[in-house]
């Protein structure tokens, strides 16, 4: 109780100086997105209306930096929406740090970084950390949970990991990633770490075997489609789930033009270019061998009549492959696998996609919502769909940009990111002076809030209180879960934090969770934080009741570490008074407020 109390008064504190909300300002903040929604941006403007609240003045000029800025504030300026002005140095380093990396700043490089006078500080700042470790770290695990890199891919899953790490580490361009992962083939936990994409998606016919070489425990056409569905929503933004099972005429006019106008044969052609691709399960004395697969390109073709276990019965049709976007078929004598990676990674969408889905992850949600389903029929400004339709994207002309500039920079991941951080579009504050329009969102006219991950959120907490655990990753010790491959196979306490605030099983595509009550609820409650704040295992809280420092020392140290900022005066006030009673549990119950503040939980 005394936790919760210093908790309610630090928070109170907090919100009443920064913002001049009323006492109920956090839970009306999370009101808008207790509730699942599909409108990711309208929750997050929301969100970010009630929580961050007004700047201390108007906005200045903003200096354009890139062509991303040309367009946002142009279109801004052209409109005649306001914007938020530039965040403080404090704001934009704990954003860029999670950005990047997905940890917060340690303190002693937080102020390093505050302290400096070096115009070019911020600029300085993205290139260190987007070149640092921690980059790779957090950015494999965000491909994982986007490539569904779990248990499906069996004793390959070390592999696939350590093969993202070194792809990312390089920075390779990643339409040859992305190749790689349209043409592995092999064995695919032993030798070919791409082909364990095709792999996971696999549809099992039965138990056992009738067939010599164990042929028929795969069904080979379901498999096809499954994978299909997968790549064209993460390489290409579209949702070909349903057109695997009917055509779209009749059933998704109310979903997606573009997709009304394909049928299920469409889908078949798409899916021809793996016609000839088989996944055999290899079998060794009547058992799977390590959930091991051989893939190779030795099917006489897609069968449009094929037995289906997961869809509606095929009732047959064409099958030579041909790109559903813009009919190209394969080059004669080339291998089809070869040919659709050549075709998919050259064409705009994939581009379009690869951008739009960095975007949304730096900058709280995408040009196209969701990302993973656009209608190419309401793309074009300058052929605009019939009524009651509208465009699409919030800015065609910045995505465009966007992939054009990926395009040129040779598909490097790192220069994207760099180019989206070094905006003045990305270093806008989350504070807004002024009426907040819901219009204005899709300006991004300010920052967006957006909760930290579980992973982000979990090794937040192990850096704040100086607590990091081990956890076993492949053959090795790691302290952060970021670094994991598996994180299904952290200790029970953790699994079940983590599932809570949306950790995916990597067996569905990744999601983005509504906040909770229960969330709130397993934060204040769960080891994961109780345990880490107590005085004990050279926790900070220990090497600070320890030091030779005064109480207001220890209070700015606790502020920094875990909210990345030094406390206000009445916040100091009332933590020195809590420290002063009891030097080491009010010094305890202090980080376990600050933690369960709703600073802590987002990115700002």
């Amino acid at each position: 109780m005394k936790r919760l109390t210093l908790a309610v008064a630090i928070a109170c504190v907090g919100w009443a100086q920064q913002t001049e909300h009323r006492q109920d300002t956090v839970d009306r903040a999370h009101r808008p997105i207790l509730q699942p929604s599909e409108d990711r941006k309208k929750a997050l403007s929301a969100l970010t209306a009630e929580a961050a609240g007004k700047s201390a003045g108007k906005a200045e000029v903003v200096r354009p930096v890139n062509y991303i800025d040309e367009h946002v504030f142009g279109r801004m300026k052209r409109d005649r929406v306001p914007h938020a002005p530039l965040a403080s140095d404090t704001e934009f380093a704990r954003r860029v740090w999670l950005d990047a990396t997905g940890r917060i700043p340690e303190a002693a490089e937080l102020r390093a970084f505050l302290g400096s006078t070096d115009a070019a500080k911020r600029e300085k700042l993205i290139d260190r950390l987007v070149d640092s470790p921690g980059f790779i770290d957090r950015w494999t695990y965000y491909f994982e949970d986007l490539f569904r890199a779990g248990g499906r891919m069996g004793a390959g899953l070390n592999l696939f990991h350590y093969w993202v790490r070194e792809w990312l580490r390089l920075d390779r361009p990643y339409n040859e990633v992305a190749s790689d992962m349209l043409t592995g083939g092999g064995k695919s936990s032993f030798s070919v770490p791409a082909g364990l994409y095709f792999q996971r998606d696999f549809v099992k016919a039965k138990d056992d075997p009738e067939e010599p070489g164990a042929l028929d425990l795969v069904n080979i056409p379901d498999t096809v489609d499954e994978f299909t569905v997968t790549y064209s929503k993460v390489f290409l933004g579209i949702n070909m789930a349903c057109i695997s099972c009917h055509d779209g005429k009749g059933h998704l006019e109310k979903v997606n033009l573009f997709l009304v106008g394909k049928k299920r044969e469409d889908f078949y052609r798409q899916a021809g270019f793996f016609g000839r691709t088989r996944q055999i399960m290899n079998w060794e004395n009547g058992y799977q061998a390590n959930t091991e697969y051989t893939v190779d390109d030795e099917a006489p073709g897609y069968d449009t009549k094929a037995e289906s276990i997961v869809r509606v019965p095929r009732m047959g049709g064409a099958s030579d492959p041909r790109f559903i976007l813009s009919g190209e078929e394969p080059a004669p004598g080339k291998h089809h696998r070869d040919e659709l990676a050549r075709i998919l990674t050259s064409h705009v969408q994939f581009r379009r996609t690869f951008a739009n889905r960095i975007w949304a992850e730096l900058m709280g949600f995408g040009i196209v919502e969701p990302v993973d389903d656009f209608d190419l029929a309401r793309y074009d400004r300058k052929n605009p769909p019939p009524a009651p339709w509208t465009i699409q994207p919030s800015n065609p002309e910045l995505l465009d940009a966007l992939a054009e500039d990926f395009r040129v920079s040779n598909h490097s991941f790192r220069k994207l990111v760099k180019r989206i951080m070094k905006s003045s579009a990305y270093q806008l504050s989350s504070r807004f002076d002024g009426e907040w329009k819901e219009d204005y969102a899709a300006y991004y006219a300010r920052k967006f809030i957006r909760p930290l991950s579980a992973a982000e959120l979990h090794d937040a907490i192990a850096l704040a209180t100086a607590r990091p655990p081990s956890y076993s990753s492949g053959d090795q010790k790691v302290p952060m879960l970021q670094q994991m491959a598996d994180p299904g196979k952290a200790p029970g306490d953790v699994k079940g934090f983590m599932k809570v605030f949306g950790q995916s099983n990597r067996d569905d595509m990744p999601k983005k969770v509504p906040l909770s009550a229960m969330q709130a609820m397993v934060l204040m409650q769960t080891k994961v934080v109780s345990d880490r704040v107590l005085a004990l295992s050279n926790s900070r809280v220990e090497q600070l009741v320890k030091a030779n420092a005064t109480d207001e020392q220890l209070v700015s140290e606790l502020y920094f570490a875990t909210l990345s900022r030094a406390p206000l005066t009445e916040e100091k006030r009332v933590a020195m008074a809590a420290i002063a009673k009891d030097r080491r549990r009010g010094a305890e119950n202090l980080q376990w407020a600050l933690i369960n503040s709703p600073e802590f939980v987002f990115n700002y």
